[in-house]
């Protein structure tokens, strides 16, 4: 498989060092040779310092040969128009990142008369995770698969006397549970029975949707399952518009607190209801006048992950039951785990998820990449070919960083033991480190050939 990124920003390095840990054959295309430069010190794939919407350029590496194109520039018409131009000169199928709002109500058109196959919107699908996240009975992040049957939640324990301090072993009420990994400091570990937590873990938990429905209890944090009826959001972004969209058809009243006059202006003529403050949404006087301590949620969306953070842990500390915080630099994944505030959202990490699960192809459901990166869940429709069905999980053996964490055989909702076998046609769960991609890619998908490498080294060229 073969697929080409052009814009080596942060979403096209994620992409890039997620497909090259699956032995996907990467070319990456930025005409900013000092992001190309910081590219190739992290990820080895070739790289093209060139306009992805130089034809010239295109045709020279072959763009026909190419399975995918992802077009995710900082430009909504760049990325359009090379779509346009790849599927014009063959490429098989394209993907490209549009942002903005105007264009929600086009995409269809778009789509159908530019050559594009699928459009992304980090913006839109980062609202939408927010909003999920919000009108969740508890305050911790989940995730839904096969078809809301089953349920990932990751929490932080803090210092709770239930958790720090004790082997998996030794947890109570989680027989129906599984503990499927465990975050600390920044770092991903796949965990076994006798492995202790430590105050400030975040742990992966997965199992069928009632039982983990039970964790909100074990915490008895009432305050956090108050129903959701007033929220407020710093920082006028596109995803606060749509998030403060989405919310006001739920009938939840939305604060804005935006710094800039004419954007404030904007937003009250987008947003009939919402309540739209200017001033500086970092400034705690204004936060206490606009009654931020009566608030539900306080979600942290500016440019600045550092003012959302700050923010939300300011309004965590004002007693507010969830505080959300927007983040985009990978660098801040260690500290995220040691903040008192429910959940940090990286619209990175959600728009590569979504389309990873493009490139990988039908089987695949749904993909969640894991804090940092550095790992991810993924639901599989198991084919007929799979090395890994009929043969009882123990036999597998598995390598550690791999760990399937629940299954659907029959319509049935198991979460496997060592005796579990796998069916052709089960749907299952299944947790791993980045450096155990590969040996889950040939687990599930028998080998289709050899992938040939481009020998030429484009990079030089241009």
């Amino acid at each position: 498989m073969k697929a080409l990124i052009v814009g080596a920003g942060k979403l096209g390095a994620k992409l890039a060092e997620a497909m090259v840990a699956e032995d996907i054959d990467v070319t990456v295309m930025d005409n900013n040779s000092k992001k190309i430069d910081r590219l190739n010190e992290l990820i080895d794939c070739l790289t093209i310092v060139a306009n992805g919407i130089d034809i010239k350029v295109l045709r020279e590496i072959g763009i026909e040969s190419y399975n995918y194109l992802i077009a995710c520039t900082s430009s909504d018409d760049t990325n359009t128009l090379i779509c346009t131009l790849a599927k014009k000169l063959g490429c098989n199928y394209t993907i490209a990142r549009i942002r903005n709002p105007e264009y929600k109500d086009q995409l269809d058109f778009i789509k159908k008369e530019m050559g594009i196959d699928v459009v992304v919107n980090p913006d839109l699908a980062t609202a939408e995770v927010i909003e999920t996240y919000l009108l969740k009975s508890y305050s911790f992040y989940s995730g839904d698969f096969a078809d809301g049957r089953i349920h990932m939640v990751d929490f932080n324990i803090g210092v709770a006397d239930e958790f720090a301090g004790k082997k998996l072993k030794e947890l109570a009420d989680f027989k129906e549970l599984l503990i499927a990994s465990i975050s600390r400091d920044g770092e991903i570990i796949i965990p076994n029975g006798d492995t202790e937590l430590l105050p400030w873990d975040t742990i992966y938990v997965i199992g069928k949707t009632k039982d983990v429905s039970r964790l909100g209890d074990i915490f008895k944090d009432n305050a956090s399952k108050r129903k959701v009826e007033r929220v407020m959001i710093l920082g006028g972004s596109n995803i606060s518009i749509y998030l403060a969209k989405n919310l006001q058809k739920l009938g939840i009243a939305v604060t804005i607190v935006e710094l800039d006059k004419y954007r404030c202006q904007e937003l009250t003529e987008g947003l009939d209801d919402a309540l739209i403050i200017h001033g500086d949404g970092t400034d705690i006087h204004l936060l206490e006048e606009e009654n931020l301590d009566s608030m539900d949620a306080f979600i942290g969306l500016t440019g600045f992950d550092e003012a959302n953070l700050l923010m939300a842990l300011m309004a965590k500390y004002m007693g507010v039951s969830k505080a959300i915080g927007k983040i985009s630099r990978p660098n801040y994944n260690k500290i995220i785990d040691r903040l008192a505030i429910d959940a940090a959202f990286n619209p990175v990490f959600i728009t590569a998820s979504s389309i990873l699960k493009i490139i990988r192809g039908g089987k695949v459901v749904s993909v969640s990449l894991l804090i940092g990166g550095k790992g991810e869940v993924t639901e599989i429709v198991v084919g007929s070919k799979a090395p890994i069905i009929n043969k009882p999980l123990e036999e597998l053996k598995l390598p550690e960083g791999i760990i399937i964490g629940a299954m659907v055989h029959k319509n049935e909702v198991i979460i496997p033991n060592g005796k579990s076998v796998i069916h052709e046609g089960d749907r299952i769960i299944v947790f791993c480190l980045n450096d155990d991609l590969q040996t889950l890619r040939s687990l599930i998908w028998p080998k289709k050939g050899k992938i040939f490498k481009d020998i030429l080294h484009l990079n030089n060229k241009y």
